[in-house]
Parts: C-alpha cells; sequence; structure tokens
C-alpha cells in the first residue's frame, strides 16, 4: 500500500526555507574564515589607536620628525604632554583639567535625569491604565525620528523668552549665567533621550511576568512600592544598557555643549576645547594626542566597570519572560 504525504502549507515552507537560510549564515559567521576577518578588522582599527597612544608619550620632536613606529627602535617615554595639556599655564597649552571637571558636572546629570523619569514613564505605559496611553506611546516611539537639530532654536527661544501664555509668564526666561548654562544643558539631554529611553525601558518593563504585577497588588502592593521593590531591581541591566549609551552620547557631544554651555572655561565641555586645539593649533601634535586619551579614559572605564549589566540588558530584551 502505498502512503502520500501530504503537501506542506506554502506559509510553512516559506518558514522552512528561513529556518534553513538563517542556519546556513549562522554556520558561516561561526566558521574559521569568519573569526578570521573579524580578527583583521579588530586590528586594522585597533592599530591607530595604539599609534595615537604611543605618541601621546613621545617626546615633542619626535612626534614632529619621525613615524610612531620608530618608536620601537628608539624608545622614549615623557609624560610632559599630559602634564603640560591638562596644568599648562600658558593659553596654548589646552588647560584641560577644569573642562574635565566641565564634562563630569554635564555628563553625570544628564543621565541620572532621563534615567530617572523615562524608567517611570515606561512603567505607567507598561502597567497603568490610563485613556489615552496607547497614543502616548505610538507619539513617543514617533519622537525617536526627529533629529535633535529641529529643537535647537525652539529650545534656545525657551530659554530666553520663557513661556507666556494668555499675557500670564508661566516660565520666566533663564539668565544666561554659568549656573544656569550647566541646566540649560541637563535640560537640552534630557528632552534629547527620553524618547528612546522610554521606549527601549518600556520594552524591558512590559515583559516582566504579568502574575508577578498581580500577586503584587492582592497582597495590597500600591504602584510606587512595586516600582521601587520589584520593577527596578528587575530591570537594572537595563537601565546599565542604556545609562552607557547615554553616557557616551553627552561625553561625546559637541553640538549641544558647544550651544547651550558656550565656550568659556567655566561650562564648556572637554570636547569644546578638543575642537579649539585642534583647529588653531593643529601644529601641536603632541598636545592633541594626549588630550584625546585624556577624553577616552573616563567613557572607557565606565564601559568596562559596567560591562556585564550591558550585556545582560542587551540580551533581555530578546527573550519574552
Amino acid at each position: 500500500m502505498t502512503t502520500t504525504t501530504p503537501a506542506m502549507p506554502a506559509g510553512a515552507q516559506a518558514t522552512t526555507k528561513r529556518s534553513t537560510a538563517a542556519g546556513r549564515v549562522r554556520t558561516r559567521l561561526n566558521s574559521r574564515t569568519a573569526t578570521v576577518v573579524s580578527i583583521i578588522v579588530a586590528l586594522l582599527w585597533t592599530v591607530p589607536t595604539f599609534g595615537l597612544l604611543v605618541s601621546s608619550f613621545r617626546p615633542e620632536d619626535q612626534i614632529k620628525t619621525t613615524g610612531w613606529w620608530t618608536f620601537f627602535s628608539d624608545p622614549q617615554f615623557t609624560v610632559e604632554n599630559y602634564q603640560e595639556v591638562l596644568f599648562g599655564t600658558s593659553s596654548s597649552s589646552g588647560q584641560l583639567a577644569s573642562y574635565f571637571i566641565n564634562s563630569l558636572a554635564i555628563t553625570i546629570p544628564s543621565v541620572l535625569f532621563p534615567l530617572a523619569f523615562a524608567s517611570l514613564a515606561a512603567y505607567a505605559l507598561a502597567w497603568i491604565n490610563f485613556r489615552g496611553r496607547d497614543w502616548m506611546y505610538i507619539a513617543i516611539f514617533a519622537l525617536q525620528i526627529v533629529p535633535l537639530q529641529m529643537a535647537l532654536v525652539p529650545l534656545l527661544k525657551f530659554f530666553s523668552t520663557g513661556v507666556t501664555l494668555g499675557g500670564v509668564t508661566l516660565m520666566p526666561a533663564w539668565d544666561l549665567v554659568d549656573e544656569q548654562k550647566f541646566a540649560q544643558v541637563w535640560f537640552a539631554h534630557t528632552c534629547f533621550a527620553l524618547p528612546f529611553a522610554v521606549f527601549l525601558l518600556h520594552n524591558f518593563i512590559s515583559q516582566l511576568p504579568k502574575d508577578l504585577m498581580e500577586a503584587a497588588r492582592v497582597d495590597g502592593a500600591t504602584h510606587p512600592k512595586i516600582f521601587r521593590t520589584i520593577v527596578l531591581p528587575l530591570i537594572t541591566p537595563a537601565l546599565a544598557a542604556f545609562g552607557i549609551f547615554q553616557f557616551l552620547w553627552v561625553w561625546n557631544d559637541l553640538l549641544v555643549a558647544l550651544i547651550f554651555a558656550g565656550g568659556g572655561n567655566e561650562t564648556a565641555p572637554l570636547t569644546v576645547r578638543l575642537a579649539e586645539m585642534a583647529g588653531s593649533r593643529g601644529n601641536e601634535w603632541q598636545r592633541l594626542t594626549a588630550g584625546a586619551f585624556v577624553s577616552m579614559v573616563v567613557p572607557l572605564i565606565v564601559f568596562l566597570s559596567l560591562q556585564r549589566y550591558f550585556v545582560r540588558g542587551l540580551l533581555a530584551g530578546s527573550v519574552k519572560g
């Protein structure tokens, strides 16, 4: 007796083909050739950075007359470049120590404010039922595609004229003193970061087990207590992942800091000063190389210290909980 195998539906056939194709791609990416190519690409990206690091410790005359690779035939070390660029007294030295403090003063609040506001908003959008919740989430999602350059002029007008409604001043104009320049940069970075932060954290919070939330409500827990005792510990990897992204973005930012903080040494960050050094004193290679690594050290420390949370945060969003 002959048996016939039922025909596979067209949708199932397409799914099978996609799975087979994905399997072939994974096999190729895990092959020895792909590993060798990845190592070569990593070396090509690392060699210029290593050369910059070596140059930052070489004397000025050697930097300006020979390539960094000659260091291995005639090694000479000096920390004078870093001393000059950080604590030099001349106007051409860099004087990056004060700008370094300014970068910390700008970056840390610009990371903490979006984390606090976005986590609260994401919890409300995920677990609190209110009218217009879905439309609000769609609007927040859509704001991610709006270039921040479009908001620069409205924000500047907001800071300079304040908010007036019906002849009543709801918020006065901000006086351009140094302390309020920091507040302007914090406000701007927080506004630009909130759409992505809310979207990212909402994806994590909405995947928390529904039974866990219902059990907490049955026990009489309010929303603030649920958020503080249950949600925050579970989304720590997501907070760390966004915190790293935001820290690197704000620390390396030039446009927003230059517009809202100005170029003075009282409020300007490292990026503004480095841009000035590269533009007006581009022949001072020993100072530029040292200044580049001064600006890189803090992001490296932050990334390496939070790396395990960063990886967990990236993986947590790919699995339904």
